[in-house]
């Protein structure tokens, strides 16, 4: 999935990250690094809205599973079942999210679960920065549900087509 793919996605799926300023600045093959300026996310102190930040992070981690099972091919609902978020510092500026799958995880059983019984969890980090300092972690933990009539219309191209003979 490309950068500009999954910020025009999330802009109209889901417009609070249209409103919080939300861009992706980064996909590789196991992270999504997303970015928020302060303006739009300010509390009253000056400082970063915790709201913002969570959200962020929530962003990070849901697209970094989102990613990863679009390009597994993999039609999927992915919503969020629980989370914590520690804040360590105030966010002076802009702050950036980078989601990735819990080092602990077992990707390829997620995958088998997923695709046996077709709903799966797993544990999403995101690492919350701004600028070069640590201001926050995320841990969350991610329902991801198969798509059944995308998946019977997976099976139905994967059948080889026999045309008939004259």
């Amino acid at each position: 999935m490309e950068r500009d793919d999954l910020e025009i996605y999330l802009h109209e799926q889901i417009p609070l990250t249209k409103a919080m300023g939300v861009s992706v600045r980064s996909i590789t093959s196991d992270t999504v690094t997303l970015a928020a300026p302060l303006a739009p996310n300010i509390n009253p102190k000056g400082t970063g809205f915790g709201g913002s930040a969570s959200t962020l992070c929530i962003l990070a981690a849901w697209s970094t599973l989102h990613v990863r099972l679009t390009d597994a091919g993999l039609p999927t609902e992915i919503v969020i079942h629980s989370n914590t978020m520690e804040y360590q510092r105030p966010i002076r500026g802009e702050f950036v999210a980078t989601g990735a799958i819990n080092a602990d995880a077992d990707w390829p059983g997620f995958l088998k679960t997923l695709e046996s019984r077709k709903k799966a969890r797993v544990e999403v980090e995101a690492a919350l920065r701004c600028g070069d300092e640590a201001v926050g972690v995320f841990r969350g933990r991610f329902v991801a549900f198969l798509r059944e009539e995308e998946t019977a219309q997976l099976e139905v191209v994967k059948k080889p087509v026999t045309l008939p003979r004259d």
